[in-house]
């Protein structure tokens, strides 16, 4: 009994090393890959940061106010260009135009709370790569530093230097790539969270103020003038009274 329990357990081993061995290239594939998209988000985020550097809440109130003003007048173009200002970003210009465009009409709160509930989602999905590259990163470093470890220590054994080297060599340096893929989706992810959640208080913000009841109120007021009989003539109140004219 035991001889056959030693062959099975040797099975195992042996079926667990090739599955290792043969997860190297993958894995190194993928650290690349996962190295290549880091690159990317940071180049994304770099234009996101230089497209908010001139952002002033003096300029965002004045933008929210001129936009109702114009939305007062009737002029939807002059309040969208007003808005445009503000955006700094093509998902937060769409947003900004969903709400410009159901402003002051019935049920237009619904609609516009859905409007922001739809760009937060759409934020947490774009900050969702960067989130799952801070733990993909190491998790690749790691697996990429234990496979080659294998037949490094093979080679030690069998007292082949060059094997050993190598191996060594290439399980250090996947180690760092995912450390700095990491590190660098870590930090994007911190500060892409804050900016985007500052642009969901500017969209809010300017939601509130051209959503105003008062502003709907005056959208749909009637334009026709009031008769008012304090300021008639006295000729005119006595065609209107039933008595007749006052003698």
């Amino acid at each position: 009994m035991t001889p056959i329990f030693a062959l099975g357990v040797h099975d195992i081993d042996e079926a667990i090393f090739h599955v290792a061995s043969a997860l190297q290239v993958p894995v190194l594939v993928l650290a690349l890959l996962a190295l290549a998209l880091v690159v990317f988000e940071l180049g994304s985020f770099a234009i996101e940061v230089r497209g908010r550097r001139g952002r002033r809440f003096s300029a965002l109130s004045g933008a929210a106010e001129g936009a109702s003003e114009a939305l007062l007048a009737g002029d939807r173009d002059a309040a969208a260009a007003a808005l445009n200002q503000v955006s700094r970003s093509p998902a937060m210009a769409d947003t900004l135009t969903f709400i410009l465009a159901h402003a002051g009409e019935q049920g237009d709160e619904h609609q516009i709370n859905k409007a922001l509930a739809d760009f937060d989602f759409d934020a947490q999905r774009r900050l969702g790569r960067t989130r799952m590259l801070v733990r993909a990163g190491p998790a690749l470093g790691l697996m990429g530093t234990l496979i080659p470890l294998s037949p490094a220590l093979t080679g030690l054994a069998n007292g082949n230097t060059t094997a050993l080297s190598q191996n060594l060599r290439l399980a250090f340096s996947v180690t760092v790539v995912g450390l700095m893929i990491g590190a660098v989706a870590f930090a994007i992810s911190l500060s892409r969270d804050r900016i985007y959640g500052q642009d969901l208080s500017d969209l809010q913000y300017v939601a509130a103020i051209i959503t105003d009841p008062r502003l709907r109120a005056a959208i749909h007021a009637d334009p026709r003038p009031v008769a008012r009989t304090s300021g008639d003539p006295p000729r005119a109140r006595a065609a209107r009274s039933p008595r007749g004219p006052e003698r």
